[in-house]
């Protein structure tokens, strides 16, 4: 049942949420510790009431649903929220460019 709700919440955010693209390499080129105060952010925020997956356990897109999901359900603050995003997609990507 638990499931099936996060799917189908998913599924709702997926067709809602396309404005929120964060390009993790980007990212780093503009803001070097976003990446950091995100890695710091997913530690302390998300493992409340998770079990902490590894980054490469979802696509970059799964996790900016998944993040605009818990965004709204946690009450997080959207630059704490992008913060955890561009540290996920970076932790996803083989590697960044500098």
């Amino acid at each position: 049942m638990k499931t099936l709700k996060i799917t189908l919440a998913t599924a709702l955010l997926t067709s809602l949420c396309f404005s929120t693209n964060v390009n993790a390499q980007e990212a780093v080129k503009k803001d070097p510790m976003q990446v950091a105060r995100g890695a710091k952010a997913w530690a302390q925020t998300c493992n409340r009431c998770h079990n902490i997956r590894a980054p490469k356990e979802l696509t970059d897109e799964e996790w900016e649903v998944s993040t605009t999901h818990m965004r709204v359900r946690a009450n997080l603050p959207g630059d704490m929220v992008k913060d955890i995003i561009a540290f996920l997609q970076a932790s996803n990507n083989e590697r960044i460019e500098k």
